[in-house]
Parts: structure tokens; C-alpha cells; sequence
């Protein structure tokens, strides 16, 4: 009985020791997996031939797997026979204990550096610059190079002077002229703390990419803006940005070259790793991406645009960039798995009329619309540009000027070249009206208002109002009428004219015989429209039947009334388009009156002087004011 017991207890301190070293193995394997992570620890295992060792039954093949993974010996076939399992355990956990702190000091040291570099990135990034630099200049550097460094700066100091145009460009507020409303626009909708992207109307010359660079100075310094004082404004040319089917240059939006066709940089490509190249969108992060004649832009373009202005971010894709590769740059890996921020504002500026830009842009930008320029704005600008330059001009050179351009900047082109001819001459002197008038010669220049009106009342002549872009401008059309010769006479029209002019003639025709109990084919009628133009819209319908009416009774029409509006069969006076303009057109060219649609009386432009405008809503309305001693 005592041996039984005795026998019984030595069993139980054995299968205690074996619970004890099991543990103790199990312990320092899942330590192992949580050091090198589970794929590691198997790759590890594998590469130290461990792998059936782990998995096998026998307590004492699992110790020879701990060692062969702790001392990463693959050779080991056996553990020593003379040590017991409990001591090379012991310095089996001595070997991990010191493996973990050696990780985790290295983290340490790893976090620490991480710090050290992102405290200091600017200074490192200077000092490799610096240090490559005079690597490149050690190596590279000779005689031919350094001469042509020295043509290089000889260029530098012998390049010509500003142009004229970038001094005259108004670098404040109060020097821009005639857009005062436009400005004062595009200034609120910059300095909201919730900007919009922003589409800028009006014709060449007036100002635009001026008072967008004026508008953001203004914004940063406003308390709601969200424009730092560094944001910067990007300015590019629609005409000049196409789409790349290949996609290996893209100015505006950026690009990838690739190592082999592209041509990466010289390091890059040597490894095969393909080189982003930001664009514009990324330059202007955090300010405004100014486009000029953004309605040039390629279709395809302009959708790629609309999602990084959606996405706030414009991505890269390359075949060759693998984000597995341990020698790609971190700023690479990072620009091709996030992208790169462009989080901008847009403004768009265009001659086109809005109907012409996409829907798709117009419906996620606010619009500004500029006037165009009166002649008395053209003459202060020539003014002012001759105070500027320091240039003496005669007090009718303003008004010469004014009488061939629209815009500012084709005042100063004819100012600059009256002066240069003032030059020719050996001194300078003052530019006299001679000199403009040769100036505008040598340049092949038309007056800008051909039609103007006069004070004497003429039978089948009257004035409609035309829009060319964003300048108004009057129509002249006269009308003559004989009795039929025949049956049946004919109308008569310009066949250039276009079909919207048919369609009103058909229309006028159709109201003189409502208006007048008697057709309009009792008469051979001719109506021309004097240069023979064609004419967009159905707004010379109106001017139309006048001319006819004037010519078949005998009316004499006042020369200085102009008329705007569609003509229904029914005689009313429908609403067109580009009333602002043609008023400002009317008034230019000397007009003292304008009829126009009474729907269309929102359109009128404030603050015009010197001219009446009168809306009216059928065609009978229009005789008292047209016809010369009709209702006087």
C-alpha cells in the first residue's frame, strides 16, 4: 500500500513537470507570433525548417523548434542531452525577452526619428538639395557649362523693360473703370465664408482677369473670407489646354511620367518607378484657378475639371507604380494611393454668350456679368493711361479714340501707337489728333458705331437694334413699296439675312393685313437690310413692319428712335434678348429713344442718361413715337 501511494505521487509531480514545460513552450510561441506577426512567424519558421518541429507531438521536438527560431540556427537536429528541458527553457526565455526589448527600443528609437524628421523635414530636404547640387557641380561642371551659366545671366540683366499694358493694368479698386457693379459682385461673392465657383460674361478688354485679382486682394483681408493671406491666384489660357488621349502631359490637371517613355527622373527610372507631375489644380490648392476663355476648353477636359472640382482632389493611376515596392518614395506611394489635394475656387471668364458654356459648369457656378465700355469710359481710360505714362495728348484724342474701340485695352494700343509716331519725329511731343488718325490708319481700323442717328425723318428707314457678342449696335433697314405689277406682288429681302429674318417678314406681312384691312400682296416690296448682315433672333421684327408700314403709306420715320422686340401675328411686342446692350449700343450711336418689350422692362440698365427707354406691348403703341407727326 505505501508503494502504491508513493508510485501514485512521483505520477502526479511528472504529469505537473509536463503540464509546467507545455505551458512554458506554448507561452513563448504565441510570444514569438506576437513579435514577428503571424505571416513572420510561419515565413520564419519555414526558412529555419521549424515548420513540422512546431507541429509536431513530442514535447522535446517543439523545445529544438523554440531554439532553432530563438538562435535562428537552421543546422540544429537535437537538443544537448546533458541539459534538461527546464534550463534550456530558461535561456529560451532569456533569448525572446531580449529579442522583445530590443524591438521595442527600436520602436522607440524609430518614433523618435520619425519626430526628429518631420520637425526638421525642411532643413533635411535643403541639405540633400544642397548636397546633390554640389555632388552634380563636383562632377559635372566645366568650361562650356560655365559660359553658358554666364550667357544665362548677362540675359538676366539686359532683358527689356515691362510692356506698357502690364503698367497700366489698375492695381486698385479705384483705378478700374466702368465695371464698378461688376467689381463690387464679384468682391461679395469672394469674401462670403462659403464661396462659389464663379463664371465671369462680358467682351475682351474690360477688365475681368483685373478685378478677379483685385477681388481676391480684397477677400483676404475680409473678416468672412476663408482665403489665407498667401493663397495664390493661377492664371492659364483655355485656348491653350487640350486634352492628352495618351495622357502624358497635362498642364492643368497634372500627369505620370513613366520610367521607360516619359522619362522620369534619372533615379526614378533606373528603378522603374513611375514620377507624378502635379498641374495647375494642385497649384492653386487653397486659392483661386483663374481660366481665361474657360468656354475654349475641350469638352472632355472640362468634365475631367468638374470632378476634381467635386472631389476636391485629383488622383493618378500608372501600370507601373506597385504599392508593394519597397524603394518607392513615400511621397509617391502616398500621391498614388490619396491623391493630391485641389481644393480651390474657380473663376471662369469668357466672351461667349452663356448659352454656349456647358450646363454642367454653369449650374455649380455663381455668374457676374461686365458691361461693356460707353465711349465716355474709353475716353477717361485713354486718360488716364496718358497720365500714367506720362505721355501730353490733345483734349480730342479721347474722343477720336473712342469712336474705334470697345474696350480698354484697344484705347492704349492706339494711344501707344500715336505716341511711338510722335517719337519718329525726334522729340517728344504731344499727340495730336494727326497722329491718331495715321495711327488708326496704319492699323486698318473701322469706327466702331457705323450707323448714328441724325434729326431728319425719312420714309421706309428705320433703326433696329443688333448684338454682336456683348456689344449692341444699330441696324439700319429701309424698305421701298410699289403697287403689284400683276396679279400677285412679291416681298423682297436680303437672302443672307437668315431665317429668322423670313419668319418675321412672314410675320409682319401677316399684322399689316390684320392692322390695315388689306394684304401686303397688293405691292412689290423690297426690304434690305443694309450691309447685309445676318440676323440672329427674331428682334428685327418689330423694326421690320415699321419700315414696311413707313414705306407702303408714306411715313416718314424719326431718325433717332431704334426699336428692339419680336413681332407676334397678332401684333404684339415679344421679348429678346441683350436689351442692356443694345441700350448702351443705341445710346453710343446717338439714339434719344428705344422702344422695347414690356416684358423686358427688368433689363434696363440703371443710371443711363440721355436717352428714353419705353417699354411698350403691341406694335400700335410704337406709331405715335416713331412716325414723324403721328399723335403730336
Amino acid at each position: 500500500m505505501l508503494y502504491w501511494m508513493k508510485h501514485k505521487k512521483q505520477k502526479d509531480l511528472h504529469r505537473d513537470y509536463q503540464i509546467s514545460i507545455e505551458e512554458r513552450i506554448d507561452t513563448l510561441f504565441k510570444q514569438l507570433e506576437s513579435l514577428y506577426g503571424t505571416r513572420g512567424f510561419i515565413l520564419r519558421a519555414s526558412k529555419l525548417d521549424a515548420i513540422d518541429l512546431i507541429q509536431g507531438k513530442d514535447i522535446r521536438d517543439r523545445v529544438l523548434a523554440l531554439q532553432k527560431l530563438l538562435e535562428e540556427n537552421p543546422t540544429l537536429t537535437d537538443l544537448e542531452p546533458e541539459i534538461d528541458l527546464v534550463t534550456i527553457l530558461d535561456r529560451l526565455e532569456d533569448l525572446a525577452a531580449d529579442r522583445y526589448a530590443r524591438r521595442a527600443l527600436e520602436d522607440r528609437l524609430q518614433q523618435r526619428v520619425q519626430e526628429k524628421m518631420e520637425a526638421k523635414y525642411n532643413d533635411y530636404l535643403q541639405d540633400i538639395k544642397l548636397a546633390v547640387v554640389k555632388e552634380q557641380s563636383s562632377n559635372h561642371e566645366n568650361a562650356q557649362t560655365l559660359k553658358k551659366l554666364g550667357q544665362l545671366e548677362k540675359m538676366e540683366r539686359s532683358g527689356l523693360q515691362t510692356s506698357a499694358f502690364e503698367r497700366l493694368r489698375p492695381r486698385r479698386v479705384e483705378e478700374v473703370i466702368g465695371q464698378d457693379k461688376a467689381l463690387r459682385a464679384l468682391i461679395a461673392k469672394l469674401s462670403t465664408p462659403f464661396p462659389q465657383h464663379i463664371i465671369l460674361y462680358g467682351p475682351p478688354g474690360v477688365g475681368k482677369t483685373t478685378c478677379a485679382r483685385l477681388a481676391l486682394d480684397i477677400a483676404k483681408t475680409s473678416a468672412g473670407s476663408i482665403f489665407r493671406e498667401d493663397a495664390p491666384f493661377i492664371e492659364v489660357d483655355g485656348t491653350t489646354l487640350r486634352w492628352d488621349p495618351h495622357e502624358s502631359t497635362n498642364p492643368l490637371l497634372g500627369s505620370v511620367h513613366d520610367p521607360i517613355y516619359q522619362g522620369a527622373r534619372r533615379e526614378l527610372a533606373e528603378e522603374g518607378i513611375p514620377e507624378p507631375k502635379l498641374g495647375l489644380v494642385s497649384s492653386a490648392h487653397g486659392g483661386i484657378l483663374f481660366i481665361d476663355e474657360i468656354g475654349e476648353m475641350d469638352s472632355y477636359l472640362q468634365n475631367k475639371l468638374l470632378k476634381v472640382m467635386e472631389d476636391k482632389r485629383v488622383y493618378f493611376e500608372s501600370s507601373y507604380f506597385d504599392p508593394a515596392d519597397e524603394r518607392v518614395p513615400q511621397y509617391i506611394k502616398k500621391i498614388f494611393t490619396e491623391g493630391v489635394p485641389a481644393d480651390f475656387l474657380l473663376i471662369g471668364a469668357t466672351t461667349r454668350d452663356p448659352e454656349e458654356i456647358s450646363p454642367a459648369f454653369r449650374s455649380r457656378c455663381m455668374e457676374v456679368y461686365f458691361e461693356p465700355l460707353t465711349p465716355g469710359h474709353i475716353e477717361e481710360i485713354v486718360a488716364n493711361s496718358a497720365y500714367r505714362l506720362g505721355i501730353n495728348i490733345a483734349p480730342e484724342v479721347g474722343q477720336i479714340i473712342s469712336q474705334y474701340c470697345h474696350d480698354g485695352r484697344a484705347a492704349n494700343k492706339i494711344l501707344l501707337d500715336a505716341y511711338g509716331l510722335t517719337m519718329n519725329i525726334g522729340q517728344r511731343l504731344q499727340v495730336e489728333r494727326d497722329h491718331v488718325y495715321e495711327a488708326i490708319q496704319n492699323s486698318r481700323l473701322a469706327p466702331a458705331i457705323k450707323n448714328h442717328a441724325s434729326d431728319e425723318p425719312e420714309v421706309g428707314r428705320i433703326y433696329g437694334i443688333g448684338l454682336s457678342g456683348y456689344v449692341g449696335s444699330l441696324i439700319e433697314l429701309e424698305a421701298i413699296a410699289f403697287p403689284a405689277v400683276g396679279e400677285e406682288g412679291r416681298i423682297r429681302f436680303n437672302d443672307t439675312a437668315g431665317s429668322m429674318t423670313k419668319d418675321s417678314v412672314a410675320n409682319a406681312a401677316a399684322v399689316f393685313r390684320k392692322e390695315n384691312g388689306h394684304s401686303l400682296g397688293e405691292y412689290d416690296v423690297h426690304i434690305n437690310i443694309i450691309g447685309g448682315g445676318k440676323v440672329d433672333g427674331p428682334s428685327a421684327g418689330a423694326a421690320i413692319f415699321l419700315a414696311i408700314t413707313s414705306a407702303v403709306f408714306n411715313r416718314p420715320v424719326l431718325q433717332d428712335v431704334a426699336i428692339s422686340g419680336e413681332l407676334s401675328i397678332q401684333g404684339r411686342i415679344k421679348p429678346v434678348g441683350g436689351i442692356y446692350q443694345k441700350i448702351i449700343g443705341a445710346q453710343k450711336a446717338g439714339i434719344r429713344t428705344v422702344l422695347i418689350p414690356y416684358a423686358n422692362q427688368p433689363d434696363i440698365p440703371v443710371g443711363v442718361k440721355g436717352i428714353d427707354i419705353i417699354p411698350i406691348k403691341h406694335i400700335q403703341e410704337a406709331y405715335p413715337l416713331v412716325f414723324a407727326g403721328v399723335g403730336n
